[in-house]
């Protein structure tokens, strides 16, 4: 079943800009629409048209660096109809505009804003996080997502310079940690050009005021065509000098996510 969903994901990251249907990808796999949906969601994490969007707001990314297209060319490019379809979905998505995406990233800029906590106390998510040898230095990204797919502005998160320690503030509530490894010596290359050399996921976490949960343990490995891309833009990553820990949860430059 496995070769089957990585063979309708090649559908979708060779025909995104087409107006493909349940139906079409689930025929690329051979199997029937709702067979195909639920083996779909059990080796992906999500749905076959969620994992479109994402490879169609992927690929958004890339030609508002790459390009010099309009957004509302982009838009039709990627298989939106409407480009206030596609407005909403990229800003919810990457927490920027496409516009505003585009204007920080070729600047280098970084913009800061503050992890939404809405006045809620917070609790303390600890754990560690291991990576395999991959022969360069390399920096650590550490989030904690309201959902299993990494997008939209983490509520809480940090850097590492290598395998390590790590602990995050998140309000009450259910959290999904999530990390994306990057190269060190990437830093000097435009953002459009810098890839997670591996990520990491850990078990869903229900936190609550009074209740201790066990350190969370991260394993980094590389990625697959079953991984989604990453959407969100990653604190600190378009600055070679790591940011210091009050700032990590703030700021919010640009990756373009593999």
């Amino acid at each position: 079943m496995q070769i089957a969903v990585e063979r309708a994901i090649e559908t979708m990251w060779n025909r995104y800009e087409e107006p493909l249907s349940l139906d079409e990808i689930a025929n690329t796999a051979i199997l029937s629409k709702f067979y195909f949906s639920r083996v779909f969601r059990n080796l992906t994490g999500t749905s076959p048209g969620r994992f479109l969007s994402a490879v169609r707001l992927h690929q958004a990314k890339t030609m508002l660096l790459e390009t010099d297209f309009s957004v509302t060319e982009i838009s039709y490019r990627v298989g939106y109809n409407s480009l206030g379809t596609f407005t909403s979905r990229f800003t919810r998505s990457v927490s920027l505009s496409p516009a505003r995406y585009r204007t920080l990233a070729r600047a280098g800029l970084t913009e800061r804003t503050g992890a939404a906590h809405d006045g809620r106390r917070t609790c303390s998510v600890s754990g560690s996080i291991r990576t395999p040898d991959t022969g360069c230095p390399v920096r650590i990204y550490i989030g904690a997502f309201r959902e299993p797919i990494v997008q939209g502005r983490p509520v809480a998160c940090e850097i590492l310079d290598g395998s390590g320690q790590f602990t995050l503030r998140v309000p009450e509530g259910v959290w999904f940690v999530r990390a994306a490894v990057v190269a060190a010596s990437d830093f000097p290359a435009p953002p459009w050009e810098r890839r997670p050399l591996l990520v990491a996921s850990g078990p869903e976490l229900s936190v609550r005021h009074g209740h201790d949960l066990p350190p969370v343990r991260l394993t980094a490995r590389p990625l697959t065509a079953l991984d989604l891309p990453i959407l969100l833009a990653l604190p600190g990553l378009d600055s070679p000098q790591r940011p210091a820990p009050e700032a990590a949860a703030v700021r919010v430059p640009s990756l373009s996510g593999a």
